[in-house]
């Protein structure tokens, strides 16, 4: 699968969509593929909602099939978030810290960003808290990720997808 995603990458990224990306990218690839060797999933460029910026996020799935985001700083290509992603809030190591249940988490960032739930994903973060990662489709077609605290209940991050390479590979 590496492979292949990088053959797209050297194709795709000479599309005006992708126009800028590829020196970026690759630094950044190579950086998550350092601290967790194994298959990309998937590429995704995000604009930041709530902090201004942009990042990829990188999905791994490691040579013990655990699955593993990274977030990379499209500013300076320096990981700046390791998240191990689960099956379900069923999860020992989501339920740890789950005081939320995911119907209130889903109310939560509707709320916030009103629209059609595409994909959810249960993540742990790198200090061990658990959190529920929506994508949501508004009426005009914008993807917006929400993630959401299972323990609190608070919007930890906001992010725009501009861009996706790759696709959702099933958490086993």
């Amino acid at each position: 699968m590496q492979k292949i995603i990088m053959a797209l990458l050297m194709t795709t990224l000479s599309l005006p969509a992708y126009a800028g990306h590829k020196g970026g990218l690759e630094k950044c690839l190579r950086a998550a593929t350092a601290l967790r060797s194994g298959d990309y999933i998937k590429v995704e460029y995000l604009g930041f909602a709530d902090e201004g910026g942009s990042a990829y996020e990188i999905e791994v799935k490691d040579v013990n099939g655990k699955y593993w985001e990274f977030e990379c700083s499209a500013d300076n290509n320096q990981i700046t978030e390791i998240e191990q992603e689960v099956k379900s809030a069923d999860d020992p190591l989501f339920k740890r810290n789950l005081k939320i249940k995911e119907s209130e988490a889903r109310k939560i960032a509707l709320d916030l960003y009103p629209g059609k739930i595409k994909e959810v994903e249960y993540e742990i973060e790198s200090d061990g808290k658990a959190s529920y990662e929506f994508d949501i489709t508004d009426h005009f077609g914008v993807e917006f990720k929400i993630e959401v605290d299972a323990s609190t209940g608070e919007i930890v991050e906001v992010q725009i997808e501009q861009w996706q390479i790759g696709g959702e590979d099933e958490v086993k």
